[in-house]
């Protein structure tokens, strides 16, 4: 018998909308007080960080703590929904908890605002900063003055590039230090919604691997689509697996909460681990991470400039750290070549502020 938890737009547990004959749902006061106990665990890696003057990973961490607080270990159903938060976390980071660093997990800035949903993708946006720039795919030679690298990290990681001269040993290092993590999505469109209108729908399970949740885009954009996540090792397994299986698979859970569920009649399957033009989604803070590589891997090399979300400042893993890096690399680069050359009234690599983009497109963002 599977558990479910259905979450609002704030990530708050709700009441269901209709009954579950094979699935059940989770108490709501019992996700809400797992979810406290999460966070006073999550308070506690704090004290373990401070003892621990070389870096473990976060699932060590919780190991300690509950180790000492016997009290905040849960038991039966309130064990699975603890699981289910931890699943939660490393979709966040897209990797393991046993990946991740505990020295940097809680350190990055949190954009404002919740989560939005591009409701036409980011296709107007790419358009907009297109705009009158020349744009050639598939060219293999180029001559140029200087070079921005925005490739993802997973493409450096895998030395996909050959650079000559060879990148300096420091640069090296900073890139292998840096990890790499995959978020898969499983998206089925069906011919009509049979869910509550909630943000989540999410299964527990004795382990955060086994848990997962389903994102319902019908409550953003009014079309009867659900997308389920994985991350981490699980979003790595899902690749082994033909579409069709893949599909199939996602079905089996959806089926467990909604055993009347029809079958999609379209889906699409994303492989960002094996996709050989990204090899991973976005980067993540390893255990043991230099606490200068981002630094290092944002440095310029003589004429050669790195942008993309590895390399932000405050927003690694996000499209706004991506954009933001995306525009200090240009702006460096261009000082570099006004200062090499001299101004050259050709050269305006002016940055497109946030204001400038939603003047030129109107986007339509949802809230969910």
């Amino acid at each position: 018998m599977t558990s479910l938890i259905w979450l609002d737009d704030l990530g708050r547990p709700t009441l269901p909308y209709q009954k579950m004959k094979h699935g059940k749902q989770v108490p709501q006061q019992l996700v809400i007080e797992v979810g406290d106990t999460f966070k006073k665990i999550l308070e506690k890696t704090a004290k373990v960080r401070d003892e621990h003057p070389e870096d473990i990973s976060v699932s060590q961490a919780i190991s300690v703590v509950l180790d000492r607080h016997p009290e905040l270990r849960q038991k039966g159903l309130a064990h699975e929904v603890m699981q289910w938060f931890i699943c939660r976390m490393e979709a966040w980071f897209a990797a393991d908890a046993d990946m991740i660093s505990l020295k940097t997990w809680d350190q990055e800035h949190v954009l404002s605002g919740g989560h939005g949903l591009m409701v036409q993708g980011y296709d107007p946006v790419i358009k907009a900063l297109a705009k009158n720039v020349d744009i050639r795919l598939n060219h293999r030679n180029f001559v140029a003055d200087a070079a921005i690298i925005t490739v993802p990290i997973g493409i450096l990681k895998a030395n996909l590039i050959e650079f000559e001269p060879k990148l300096p040993d420091w640069k090296v290092s900073a890139i292998a230090d840096l990890g790499v993590g995959n978020e898969n999505k499983i998206a089925l469109r069906f011919d009509k919604v049979f869910w509550p209108n909630v943000e989540l729908l999410g299964t527990v399970a004795p382990t955060s691997y086994a848990c997962g949740y389903f994102l319902n885009l019908h409550k953003a954009t009014g079309h009867p689509v659900l997308v389920y996540m994985v991350a981490g090792r699980f979003a790595y397994d899902i690749e082994k697996l033909s579409d069709e299986a893949a599909a199939k698979f996602v079905m089996q859970q959806l089926k467990k909460m909604f055993p009347k569920a029809s079958e999609p009649v379209q889906y699409l399957v994303s492989r960002w681990g094996t996709d050989p033009d990204s090899l991973g989604c976005y980067s993540y803070d390893l255990v043991g991470k230099p606490i200068d590589v981002y630094d290092k891997l944002r440095a310029p090399l003589g004429n050669l400039f790195f942008g993309g979300e590895a390399v932000s400042l405050d927003n690694q893993g996000s499209v706004h750290g991506a954009y933001s890096a995306g525009v200090m690399a240009a702006e460096n680069c261009e000082k570099y070549l006004l200062e090499k050359q001299g101004p050259v009234e050709k050269l305006r690599l002016a940055s497109v502020t946030h204001e400038m983009l939603e003047a030129l497109v109107p986007l339509q963002i949802s809230r969910m």
